[in-house]
């Protein structure tokens, strides 16, 4: 489905259930991972995840267009359009929207990352754990406030 296919679908889904048109831009943006659509309050644009489309049809994404445009509506008519404005709940519940989008399989979860550094208090100690390189010079021990050494950690895989 092309951006140009999004925008009608979306204009016919705001004519149709909230009988009052959608007058800006509906787009797809392949680089949402962890929701099925944005509404955006100063362009007043939505945008769509593609992927929710290929994964679970057009009838889940019909209810992610339903909750955007719960959004788009509600502010541009100055009331509640945030998820916990009453007007928001009520508005989405009576149109038959999605409060949250249904996760993707494909997506996956992120690749955890193991620990490649450990910071040491050179005064008592207390080890700190870190994935990634910490300048010790902004930062002291939690503890008792020394200064920290940082050390790499071998290259084999912890558990």
């Amino acid at each position: 489905m092309s951006n140009d296919e999004l925008q009608v679908w979306v204009e016919s889904v705001s004519l149709d259930s909230f009988g009052v048109p959608f007058r800006h831009r509906a787009t797809f943006n392949a680089r949402l991972s962890s929701t099925g659509g944005r509404y955006f309050t100063k362009s007043h644009d939505i945008e769509i995840n593609p992927h929710q489309l290929e994964e679970n049809g057009k009838e889940e994404v019909e209810k992610i267009i339903k909750h955007e445009l719960c959004h788009y509506h509600l502010h541009l008519a100055g009331r509640g359009y945030k998820h916990r404005d009453q007007d928001f709940k009520r508005l989405l519940q009576h149109v038959g929207g999605s409060r949250f989008c249904t996760s993707l399989q494909s997506r996956g979860s992120r690749k955890v990352q193991p620990y490649r550094y450990v910071l040491v208090c050179r005064d008592c100690g207390m080890k700190y754990m870190r994935k990634r390189k910490v300048d010790t010079r902004r930062f002291r021990c939690g503890k008792c406030r020394g200064k920290l050494h940082q050390q790499a950690l071998d290259s084999s895989p912890k558990s």
